[in-house]
């Protein structure tokens, strides 16, 4: 159990088709906070880093709460660095202890891009870390790395090719789905998902898992999305929470900023943990 590198947390879901939530933490509340669910749920965890938060934070400190708040922990979690376009930020995580990286060079060229990411999992081969690849960008903006324009898919021949070529452990592809709130209901491309596992069984990375119907969640997860990121919804709960607690300290003139943690943190604990159990993770720590 405790801290295991992706592929070992992905193999299992991958083989048994449940999904593992991937959620981007941004502070020390909701690192601790996702961990405690993922023990209280009996459930493997990604947690994932952007790089917007390695700078704000540091990695340094980052990477010294994540040991902290791991020690004796007794479900398989792992540390993910999520959409990072930069070389040296890759690196730096690397040489920290990161756990796994998801190189995002989806605005190149794919055959530069393919040539750079087979230098990222060389580089993440010595660390003992694993890879994530994307050869199409997803489509918004999120912690101000992407864009609001809509992605085209490559063919699947080229897809399969990057696959082969580089070596990655995950593969984040389009299929319609966008990180942030999405305006309108997403037409998913299922298939997509199910002819690539068909043809190069890897599992699938489902980005932009915010706001997808249980449904969607459940169907894509059977054909092998077996990571399933989640940002924005822990965002916005965590800002809702603060902004209903704080509302109501206003009411009543009472400023306690430990109940504010506490009850900010149960609400982060009640979202993972629900995530967890509509995934299928929840229990497969044993």
């Amino acid at each position: 159990m405790s801290v295991v590198p992706l592929r070992e947390i992905l193999a299992d879901a991958f083989d048994k088709r449940y999904g593992v939530p991937a959620i981007n933490i941004f502070n020390d509340l909701t690192l601790e906070a996702v961990l405690a669910a993922a023990v209280e749920r009996r459930s493997p965890l990604i947690v994932q880093t952007s790089v917007k938060t390695v700078k704000s934070i540091g990695s340094d400190v980052l990477y010294r709460m994540w040991t902290a708040m791991t020690d004796g922990i007794d479900v398989p979690v792992t540390l993910h660095l999520d959409h990072c376009p930069e070389r040296a930020v890759i690196t730096e995580c690397l040489e920290r202890g990161w756990n796994s990286v998801l190189f995002d060079a989806s605005r190149m060229p794919v055959a530069e891009n393919t040539r750079q990411t087979v230098e990222v999992v060389a580089e993440a081969r010595r660390h003992g870390a694993d890879v994530e690849g994307e050869i199409e960008s997803i489509t918004g903006v999120e912690d101000d790395i992407g864009s609001d324009t809509a992605a085209a898919q490559q063919d699947l021949a080229v897809a399969l090719d990057f696959l082969r070529t580089t070596g990655v452990d995950v593969f984040a592809p389009a299929i319609g789905n966008a990180h942030g709130s999405y305006k309108r209901a997403p037409v998913l491309d299922f298939q997509r998902v199910s002819d690539l596992v068909a043809a190069h069984p890897l599992p699938i990375a489902l980005h932009g898992g915010s706001g997808l119907s249980d449904e969607q969640f459940r169907d894509l997860i059977g054909r092998g999305c077996a990571k399933v990121n989640i940002s924005t919804a822990l965002k916005e709960t965590y800002m809702k929470s603060n902004l209903a607690f704080l509302r109501a300290a206003e009411e009543k003139d009472k400023w306690d900023p430990p109940s504010l943690f506490r009850a900010v943190r149960a609400d982060v604990v009640e979202l993972a943990g629900s995530l967890m159990t509509l995934f299928g993770s929840a229990g497969r720590a044993g």
